[in-house]
């Protein structure tokens, strides 16, 4: 049972990490690719960010109302749509891993929320819902330029644009299909008694993976950041984590043993 947790948790760590990423094949594909591929990527993107479907995921996870989930995904996409296509436009950046960073936050503080953390740990009433998930629908969006500006976008301006649009409406294809089944399983759990009994603890497992994409991603800006006071580049660095990896399951395997 211990070395099934141990890998439980690296596939998790290495999900959460690559999770964001634009890989070399999707760069070259971009390039002769049109729209379509930036609408593919944008939507694949969007199925493989944990942090962006964690959020989402706390946000609709009380929600009963067809018009409440609605209202609440409309201005979360709102929020990412606008600062995707305008920061990618104007090319405004930041460190990504900070980026992400922020997006973590956002789970943990959906998560909080929703187990009513305000009002009984902190003794202070809950900032408005609605703005708040207008907020980090803006930062979710940032998060997302920055990763699309790794892509070799078109010189022109009206093809650049047009490139982005795609991409955006990609993300939200792939939205629309994972609250899907978001609200399939929770439409589904909730006529069962266990949903009253765990639907907190639930909450509190989605503030542990807020808190461990946290971690992920201060990580990697530090290990970027401060490269030369590591002593080893990026390579050495995997190549580093792979061993301990290989170290922690050996001696997992060793204890199950005896």
């Amino acid at each position: 049972m211990k070395i099934f947790f141990i890998f439980i948790a690296i596939f998790m760590l290495k999900s959460i990490a690559y999770a964001h990423g634009i890989s070399e094949a999707d760069k070259l594909a971009m390039i002769e690719g049109g729209n379509l591929r930036y609408i593919w990527l944008g939507a694949t993107h969007m199925l493989s960010g944990y942090d962006h479907l964690l959020f989402l995921f706390g946000v609709v996870f009380f929600l009963t109302s067809t018009k409440d989930i609605v209202k609440f995904v409309t201005v979360f996409t709102i929020g990412h749509s606008i600062t995707l296509i305008f920061a990618t436009y104007m090319k405004i950046t930041a460190n990504y891993y900070l980026i992400d960073a922020v997006i973590a936050i956002s789970v943990i503080y959906k998560a909080f929320d929703n187990n009513k953390g305000f009002p009984n740990y902190l003794g202070v009433k809950s900032p408005n819902l609605l703005l708040m998930v207008l907020i980090f629908g803006l930062i979710h969006g940032f998060g997302l330029s920055t990763r699309l500006q790794q892509l070799p976008l078109a010189e022109q301006s009206g093809d650049m644009l047009l490139n982005i649009i795609s991409f955006n409406l990609g993300v939200e294809f792939g939205q629309i299909f994972a609250l899907i089944f978001m609200l399939i399983a929770l439409n589904i759990w909730r006529k069962r008694a266990s949903f009253e009994r765990l639907s907190r603890v639930a909450n509190h497992l989605l503030m542990f993976l807020g808190f461990m994409l946290l971690l992920m991603q201060l990580h990697g800006y530090l290990h970027t950041t401060y490269e030369e006071e590591f002593g080893f580049n990026k390579d050495e660095h995997a190549h580093i984590h792979i061993e301990q990896e290989a170290k922690v399951l050996k001696n997992s395997s060793h204890d199950s043993i005896y």
